[in-house]
């Protein structure tokens, strides 16, 4: 049956600019479905309202944890993450804004360069062959850059000055702009072959030029793709049950791959976490049993379109075939990039759901804390709390041990409360003179002992069962339906929790869930940032607002207390990442404003606290990824170039980064200050 994607016949009409084609193929048009959380959870300010407001939380100063591979810095800081300076004023933030365009280019502030870095296609390994569009194949494909970049990474390679690997993930496949007159009912096993190879993860080393803050691949001995067949091994309470065992795998703790890979994190120990995001888009039908049934529609499996057409090359990908697949993807991945003959895990402890990402903190005490978002309308917040510390050293052995971290330990689900439930009517009109401010409590769920045993602590659901229908846990407890949480990270400097939340169009509708003083808006279409302060180890916490986005000019945006007509418009926050002086910056993706979507810099400490500044912006149709920020260079991925409606690669409406009649190719770029000087001073 030939497949129309649902969303061709939508127009946005203000909301995201996310084109219909990157709809269907990214996420499966799950805005245009029904919304996969129905479960009637209390809103916690209805448990708790009594609960008072919290003080700021002290601690000790900040302590840094420098191992790995590669010294890196860990996200490390005092239990209590108390406010602390950005260092002098306008640190890092110092760059003439870029205005808001539609140009069919990467566009940085004055004074600033910028180069591609690498691009999908381009040789990994000396072996491979150079990119020919028009003449792929898988065995080539498996040897280039993926398709689709989305997080990225860059650890610098202990011992040699100026090199590093470059870690990047890439979350999914858009056939129609791959291949020249693609037609799913036409799919050939080559083309199948090519898209398997063109997810997952490549790690490539580059080399930097001195002066300047460009990088350029090069064959190095820590080269590797990870494919959506590459074998990875299932750790924690799923691993061996029931529910992930499959007539390909029947021990349940051996997968074939990974994909819908959307953001992720570097690890203390060097090595890099990954999110399995969307899945549930690259599987069709239902399973027999009804309460399997039941489970696989609550992650949206066969309940979304399925542009992929992997079925039918691979039974796997067909649940009414295999029941079992689906439930081995959506979990928090961790590949060591410095060891190219090292087995990829999928850790299951962490829980399993929409994973955005998830990102470290380490407090004093050596306490390792994972965050994460489930990024879809209404889901949740998670944290895991490992009972193990972190093993000083660079070598295999100390490696080895540390991706057992996130084995054992403690996983939560987050519950919010707002400070001003009479005052929240769903305008976003700003309740207090300190804006949205509220309390919230982690909710435990999972323990997993050190001997590897997993005891659930939700009535009627096992330890398994938890482990693999992780959202089933946190509707039984009430946790607080979020607008799309995505990218969840600590600020180094200050311990201190930012959450992106994307939007939420679905918000206040009959039927769903209703505004709070965390989700402020009906119909939320520009989305917002949480700001949490974290008893990292503890199950309490304070939050606030720091940005509802939109357009400055509107009632229903805050930037921080900040002077709205000084900061740049920023829409549908996805990512985030923090620069050397603490500031947040944010990449973008759908911006609803009208413009191409961009990285944007925010002042988080002082009076110019909210201060909003926009850094580049990427091609038309393509989502801003993956930001990198040191003192010498950005990187970014731009994902999806030139993926707007009635274009395909028979008709492409973008032609970047090459130039003149090229096809678009999603690429890393790295931009940096053209007199050297470091980063936005």
């Amino acid at each position: 049956m030939s497949f129309t994607p649902l969303a061709l016949f939508v127009q946005h009409d203000g909301r995201s600019s996310r084109s219909a084609v990157t709809c269907a193929y990214k996420c499966g048009n799950a805005c245009f479905h029904e919304v996969s959380n129905k479960s009637s959870g209390e809103y916690f300010g209805d448990i708790v309202a009594a609960m008072s407001r919290r003080g700021v939380l002290k601690g000790s100063a900040a302590a840094v944890l420098a191992v790995g591979a590669g010294s890196l810095l860990a996200a490390c800081g005092d239990d209590g993450a108390g406010a602390a300076s950005n260092g002098e004023a306008g640190s890092g933030t110092g760059f003439t804004p870029v205005a808001p365009n539609k140009q069919d280019a990467v566009v940085v502030p004055e004074g600033y360069e910028q180069g591609v870095v690498i691009r999908w296609g381009d040789p990994i390994f000396e072996n491979a062959p150079q990119f020919d569009f028009d003449k792929q194949t898988a065995a080539a494909q498996a040897k280039q850059f993926g398709y689709n970049n989305d997080f990225a990474a860059l650890l610098p390679i202990e011992g040699q000055a100026n090199r590093y690997l470059l870690v990047v993930n890439h979350e999914y496949t858009t056939e129609p702009f791959m291949f020249k007159g693609f037609n799913g009912d036409t799919m050939t096993p080559e083309q199948f072959g090519i898209a398997i190879a063109a997810h997952g993860l490549s790690v490539v080393e580059v080399v930097g030029e001195s002066g300047s803050g460009k990088l350029a691949p090069a064959f190095g001995k820590y080269n590797r793709r990870i494919t959506a067949d590459t074998e990875f091994l299932l750790t924690g309470p799923a691993a061996g049950s029931d529910f992930v065992k499959t007539s390909a795998d029947p021990t349940g703790t051996k997968v074939a791959g990974t994909f819908a890979n959307c953001a992720g994190g570097v690890t203390p120990w060097g090595t890099v976490l990954s999110g399995e995001e969307n899945f549930n888009g690259y599987f069709v039908g239902k399973p027999a049993d009804p309460v399997a049934a039941e489970r696989a529609e609550r992650y949206g499996v066969g309940e979304v379109d399925a542009p992929h057409f992997w079925e039918k090359f691979d039974k796997r990908f067909d649940v009414a075939q295999e029941p079992n697949e689906s439930n081995r993807f959506g979990y928090v991945v961790e590949i060591d990039p410095w060891d190219p003959a090292s087995t990829p895990v999928k850790h299951s402890a962490l829980g399993r759901n929409k994973h955005e990402s998830a990102n470290i903190h380490v407090t004093e005490d050596g306490t390792v804390v994972a965050y994460s978002g489930d990024d879809e309308r209404f889901e949740y917040m998670y944290k895991f709390v490992s009972s193990r510390k972190v093993q000083p050293g660079t070598g295999a052995a100390s490696r080895r041990h540390n991706m057992t971290i996130l084995d054992a330990g403690t996983l939560y689900v987050a519950k919010l409360t707002g400070d001003h439930p009479d005052r929240i009517d769903g305008s976003g009109n700003v309740p207090s003179d300190q804006g949205f401010t509220g309390n919230g409590q982690w909710v435990p769920i999972l323990e997993t002992a050190e001997d590897g045993s997993a005891k659930s602590l939700i009535d009627g659901m096992s330890a398994q069962e938890v482990a693999v229908f992780t959202r089933l846990a946190g509707d039984k407890v009430g946790a607080t339906k979020m607008d799309r949480p995505e990218d969840f990270e600590a600020n180094p400097k200050t311990g201190k929790v930012y959450v992106a939340l994307t939007n939420n169009t679905k918000r206040g509708e009959d039927g769903k869930a209703g505004v709070d003083e965390a989700n402020p808006r009906i119909k939320n279409k520009n989305g917002q940032i949480l700001e949490i302060t974290d008893d990292h180890k503890g199950t309490d916490f304070t939050w606030s607002l720091l940005l509802v986005c939109g357009d400055p000019a509107a009632a229903d945006t805050y930037y921080g207390g900040f002077d709205k007509t000084e900061v740049s418009p920023i829409s549908c926050p996805d990512n985030v990442a923090f620069d050397p002086y603490g500031n947040l910056w944010i990449s973008t993706d759908g911006n609803a404003l009208k413009s191409n979507d961009g990285l944007f810099a925010v002042t988080l400490e002082g009076e110019r606290r909210g201060e909003t500044k926009q850094f580049l912006t990427v091609p038309a149709g393509g989502e801003t990824c993956g930001p990198v920020v040191t003192e010498q260079r950005v990187l970014v991925c731009v994902q999806h170039p030139g993926e707007e409606d009635g274009a395909s690669a028979d008709a492409p409406v973008s032609h970047w980064p090459d130039g003149g009649d090229t096809q678009p190719r999603p690429s890393v770029v790295a931009v940096w200050k053209a007199d050297g000087g470091r980063i936005g001073m």
